[in-house]
């Protein structure tokens, strides 16, 4: 497997914070003018930097204890007002004309309507992105432009322009946050204002005939100090807000999208290289599987029917003359059907083993476990668990078992082995797993054309992986990974 490389570092600028494409000027009370990002930064243009260029009351300090006189409250009033009007204008055409369009579309009159809208909506988000630029000083990245088709089909298109569609919701939000902001704002300036004068001018007093230590300075900053928060923070929502649903990526991440296109891209190269060999050894193995099996009839099986043969025409010539001999022969015969019988099974089983058709990979594995002569543990409890595994997979499990255990009895020297069969993951991503071990002397290898090489090949073939842990001294692990679904 490949590792996708780490994101790089995010660096921080002495003196000020970071900027990020797309971001307007920092704001005045920072104490640096802005710095470039570094060219390695490739995320959004963070929460905190919009916090300090609309709203830097809310970071606290001494920009919230100037917060009522601060030119980011005037500014955050101003574009509220304006917002407030021309939102509310523009969610009543694109609201209207949305509605219209969908209702009557089956009727195709409503095409051309739901069109126009969508093309009011894009040109709706390109003026407040501008608006927003020109009061606030923030660049909203531009969203990609939409996908033009002559005819029928392109006024189709302009029907699922998602990004139409998000400024038609950005005008709704937008009008409703505006509205709700300037009546708030307005509410607290105006008792705050209230209390100001009743606190300096004498003659309000006199006039109220209030305490000027009672509810005035406690008021006195909730207005103030509260109206400057709201219009502040209801900025810095529209902003974000506005983000989100009219911009598009910004450079960074574009350029973030293509480098991650271009490692997907490596990933899949790498894997269709790795198929293909895989590929081409799983051909190289069934080919030479079939000769193994087109000798082992022409070298055992078929001399030992000619043997067969040869046998049963003496006891036929004999049958008269000699019955002792006749008799003779017979059992020769007999005996030699028992070994031709003994080898097709053994043949059979080298093929697909019968028990794993009949009785699963369980009973299977149980089987190669009572035929081993080194005593062997077998744990398949986690086979009923999962995604059933296909019949190339089993076979795949069972195959290297049997191999597994060959090597054990023949090489290993171990008192005892284990057998583990279990499925691990779920749904497509399930795999069949197992794992052989022995308290033998270790140091197994998988050397070209040896019997573990071509269990590696086989198992490679299917996408699954083939791992052997064999210290000299130390026993052997083999673990072995195919798809389910293989």
């Amino acid at each position: 497997m490949t590792e996708s490389p780490a994101p790089p570092a995010t660096a921080t600028t002495p003196g000020g914070p970071a900027w990020a494409p797309g971001h307007g000027p920092a704001p005045a009370a920072a104490p640096a003018g802005p710095t470039a990002r570094p060219a390695g930064r490739t995320d959004v243009v963070p929460l905190l930097d919009d916090v300090r260029l609309v709203a830097p009351a809310l970071t606290g300090g001494r920009a919230l204890a100037l917060a009522p006189v601060s030119a980011a409250t005037w500014r955050a009033v101003g574009q509220l007002v304006v917002a407030a009007l021309w939102t509310l204008a523009v969610a009543i055409v694109l609201a209207t004309g949305a509605g219209v369009g969908v209702s009557l579309v089956v009727l195709l009159v409503g095409l051309p309507v739901l069109v126009l809208t969508l093309v009011l909506a894009r040109a709706y988000g390109r003026a407040e992105r501008a608006r927003l630029g020109a009061q606030l000083g923030a660049v909203v990245p531009d969203p990609a432009a939409p996908v033009r088709r002559p005819g029928f089909r392109g006024w189709w298109l302009r029907t699922v322009d998602g990004r139409a569609w998000a400024a038609v919701a950005h005008a709704l939000v937008a009008a409703a946050l505006t509205w709700t902001a300037v009546a708030v704002v307005a509410g607290l300036g105006a008792v705050g204002l209230v209390a100001g004068v009743q606190l300096v001018v004498p003659a309000a007093r006199a006039a109220l005939q209030i305490d000027p230590w009672g509810w005035a300075v406690v008021v006195l900053p909730v207005g103030l100090w509260g109206a400057a928060l709201v219009a502040q923070t209801a900025t810095l929502l529209q902003l974000r807000m506005s983000r989100a649903l009219l911009g598009g990526r910004t450079r960074a991440e574009a350029e973030q999208a293509a480098r991650a296109a271009e490692e997907r891209a490596e990933v899949a190269e790498v894997r269709a290289v790795r198929l293909r060999e895989t590929r081409t050894a799983a051909v190289e193995a069934a080919d030479a599987e079939r000769r193994r099996i087109e000798r082992d009839l022409h070298d055992g099986a078929q001399q030992r029917l000619v043997a067969l043969g040869v046998e049963l025409g003496v006891a036929r010539r004999a049958v008269a003359g000699d019955p002792e001999a006749a008799a003779r022969a017979l059992d020769t015969a007999h005996a030699e059907v028992k070994e031709v019988l003994a080898e097709l099974r053994d043949l059979v089983r080298g093929v697909h083993p019968a028990v794993l058709t009949d009785r699963g990979l369980d009973a299977a594995l149980s089987a190669l476990a009572a035929r081993s002569p080194v005593p062997v543990r077998v744990d398949a409890a986690g086979l009923g668990h999962g995604a059933p595994a296909s019949s190339s997979a089993q076979a795949a499990a069972y195959f290297v078992v049997a191999e597994a255990l060959t090597n054990v009895a023949k090489h290993a020297g171990a008192a005892s082995a284990a057998v583990r069969a279990d499925v691990v993951g779920a749904g497509a991503g399930a795999r069949l797993r197992v794992r052989v071990s022995d308290d033998g002397r270790g140091g197994a290898r998988a050397t070209p054309g040896s019997g573990l090489d071509g269990l590696r090949r086989r198992v490679e073939a299917l996408d699954g992986s083939f791992d052997l842990v064999s210290p000299a001294g130390a026993g052997t692990v083999l673990t072995v990974e195919v798809p389910c679904a293989s």
